[in-house]
């Protein structure tokens, strides 16, 4: 197989971080190379070297043949190289074919060079006819759908006729339909004979469509793995140098009474439907479900956020009436929401005020803050949490995903618990930093508290949750004790007897 790219021995350094250490790689003609690796294991600072974002401090970067200690952007970009990356980088204002032709527009002769419009048209149409893409060249971006908007994104690389295509995290925001869509268009591509580099968390993902996985573990190369040993046991392992089933615990003790119950509670998702559940002191109760089930906005409900129709909850035998999310901290009731970066965090604030903040009164006298206080707590919280900061005054944005999760974490343990809330506790989080959250929320089950996991991840489900409950269609369709659990058997509930109608949902991308 053709050669396309090869990376050998790249390093790079920092004034006392070594970034990148003896790093080699290949990529062939019409190949998939599943780049894995945790948060910090030097993916980034890889791919900005072969994007020409950064230089390496030593090795060799060859394309085509032709070897070259570093490269410049305009230098990747003439080379053949393009990127997707997470956060797309289009222009709302602009149509598609004027976000694919961004800067190669053709134009009209004469003094004034007028964009061609019609030209335009006739060169991105049959980008998006192979792609599959249901939507024109004179499509206004603004009304584009983020699946929709990826698809512009790779029609850009095909535009500048790009041999390499670097995709990062390109499903962290689609639905299934929407990913097995993408996945088609990645298998497409690599037909046509582009090299493909695709970087995710979502295993499964790599097991579909790589030909081959390359492992980073520490800013050096930790391994690769062929298409006959591509896995999910594998590819954990070489990430983070064990089988991953070793992070699960056991209870330490049998759930105990009381706890939160939910009493024919009606929300806004499903107004003709009731749910029923029982959370106990003490157990991780799962919470698995098709996207648009109704899974987040039980949580919204529980927290306060959104009022519910009809029902009741009692918490440990006695009657709770939430109205407010005021209301729920007050009853030591607290929410880790799906979105931590809009909804749990400032991520303009350091860390010290993030983790204050909802207990703010705590640390007030006379209306002014005590600092000391304040910071005293947090700082027990970040060395507690073994967050990875050098100090409570590092801005919250400029954390990992992992840590940013254990701030919002932070926040409510630095108050009393009794029942917490977990919506997609480790989306977007690498595998080692996952490890670390299951063994908080089982530390803080072994503690007392009623936990709730909304999980999306059946690996994550089957693996943490004492019980698993099942929501289709706003209602509980289902709870298996541990001793039956499998992904069979979560499904079957998840589909239920009017499956067809969630299916529907899913496949349209319709929000839990």
């Amino acid at each position: 197989m053709e050669v396309l790219l090869e990376l050998e021995g790249i390093g790079k350094s920092y004034p006392g971080v070594r970034a990148l250490d003896g790093v080699s790689l290949r990529l062939h003609r019409g190949e998939v190379l599943g780049l894995i690796g945790e948060n910090g294991a030097g993916k980034s600072t890889l791919m900005k070297v072969l994007g020409g974002v950064v230089a390496p401090s030593e090795g060799r970067i060859r394309i085509a043949g032709h070897d070259r200690p570093s490269l410049t952007v305009p230098e990747a970009t003439q080379a053949g190289i393009a990127f997707v990356h997470q956060e797309l980088n289009l222009f709302d204002n602009l149509d598609v074919a004027g976000n694919v032709l961004f800067g190669r527009e053709p134009v009209r002769g004469g003094p004034l060079r007028l964009l061609d419009r019609r030209a335009a048209r006739e060169k991105v149409e049959p980008l998006l006819r192979r792609l599959g893409a249901d939507f024109g060249p004179d499509a206004p971006l603004a009304e584009l759908s983020i699946a929709q908007r990826q698809l512009v994104e790779i029609a850009r690389a095909l535009a500048a006729e790009a041999r390499i295509i670097i995709l990062d995290e390109p499903t962290s925001s689609l639905t299934l339909s929407e990913t097995a869509r993408l996945l088609a268009v990645v298998k497409e591509l690599r037909a046509s004979g582009t090299g493909l580099i695709y970087i995710t968390h979502r295993l499964g993902e790599i097991m579909d469509c790589a030909d081959r996985v390359a492992c980073l573990r520490d800013g050096r190369m930790a391994g690769e793995l062929r298409r006959d040993e591509i896995d999910h046991a594998a590819m954990i392992r070489l990430m983070i140098g064990r089988d991953l089933r070793a992070l699960y615990t056991a209870p330490a003790r049998a759930p105990a009474q009381g706890g939160l119950e939910i009493l024919g509670l009606v929300t806004s998702a499903f107004p003709a439907r009731q749910l029923d559940l029982h959370i106990h002191p003490g157990e991780i109760l799962g919470l698995a479900g098709l996207v648009g089930a109704g899974r987040t906005t039980l949580a919204r409900t529980l927290f306060g956020i959104d009022p519910p129709l009809a029902g009741s909850l009692r918490l440990d035998g006695k009657p709770l009436r939430i109205r407010s999310a005021r209301d729920a901290v007050a009853a030591g009731l607290y929410l880790i929401p799906e979105d931590r970066k809009q909804a749990g965090l400032v991520l303009e604030m350091p860390i010290v005020e993030n983790v204050t903040l909802a207990s703010a009164p705590l640390y007030a006298r006379f209306g002014l803050m005590r600092r000391g206080a304040e910071w005293q707590a947090s700082e027990e919280q970040r060395l507690s949490l073994r967050i990875k900061a050098p100090s409570s005054g590092t801005r919250a944005g400029a954390l990992s995903g992992g840590n940013q999760q254990k701030v919002v974490l932070g926040k409510w343990l630095s108050m009393a618990p009794r029942v917490m809330l977990f919506d997609e506790p480790t989306r977007g989080i690498d595998v080692g930093a996952k490890g670390e959250i299951y063994r908080l929320m089982r530390a803080l089950a072994d503690r007392g508290v009623a936990i709730l996991m909304i999980s999306s991840d059946m690996e994550e489900v089957l693996g943490v949750s004492d019980r698993i409950a099942v929501m289709h269609e706003g209602r509980i369709s289902g709870t298996l004790e541990r001793d039956a659990f499998s992904e069979q058997a979560v499904l079957r509930l998840a589909i239920g007897s009017e499956g067809a109608g969630t299916a529907r949902k899913q496949a349209e991308g319709v929000p839990a």
